[in-house]
């Protein structure tokens, strides 16, 4: 009779064992469903999204001016130079204002990638005064230290100069955008259109 007690015993315990591994089972199932629920919820989009509507470049033959930074005379010197114009469309998706810090070029060549500051708006003026005859339209001039109101668009043409001939323009591996924000994360814009070629 004892036997059959014990044997009805342990039954009863493995019955019992069931229903503990069935209910931790599910309870780190919800545990997990929870973490996902919180995780995707807690995710923001990005505060700012943009594109690169348009992109010329103008490779040509450049001089330096044949003064120092003291202002005596020096020899000049040719050197090969690709200027990039880019229009850019920025949209802050944000409730609180954007500040923008600058506008960065990069070109990935086979030795590396390759960066330069976009000119703000009163050098991008002058650019058109030194080269009267560049053919790249003159559009407006974006304000690399605009302040982008919540729910704003802003968009405007910028600059950048490349030491760099036609041939290595032409072997280049990528383009994109680096938009500085303050007290944000950078924004990245990747040239999608074809880039027009200004003799």
């Amino acid at each position: 009779m004892k036997a059959n007690d014990d044997a009805a015993r342990g039954e009863e315990f493995s019955k019992g064992t069931s229903h503990v591994v069935i209910a931790a089972i599910s309870a780190a199932v919800l545990v997990s469903i929870a973490i996902a629920i919180y995780v995707i919820a807690g995710q923001k989009p990005p505060v700012a999204a943009g594109e690169v509507v348009q992109v010329w470049a103008w490779p040509h033959l450049a001089e330096s001016s044949g003064v120092d930074a003291n202002g005596a005379e020096m020899a000049k010197q040719s050197f090969d130079q690709v200027m990039l114009f880019a229009d850019i469309r920025i949209h802050n998706q944000s409730k609180q204002p954007l500040f923008l810090r600058n506008v960065l070029a990069n070109i990935t060549l086979a030795d590396g990638i390759h960066s330069s500051y976009a000119a703000g708006p009163a050098d991008y003026e002058r650019v058109f005064l030194a080269y009267p005859k560049i053919a790249v339209p003159h559009g407006k001039a974006l304000d690399t230290q605009a302040t982008i109101d919540p729910g704003q668009t802003i968009e405007g043409v910028v600059v950048s100069t490349f030491h760099m001939s036609k041939q290595d323009w032409d072997a280049r591996k990528g383009l994109d955008f680096t938009v500085g924000l303050r007290y944000q994360n950078s924004l990245k814009l990747a040239s999608q259109s074809p880039v027009t070629m200004e003799p």
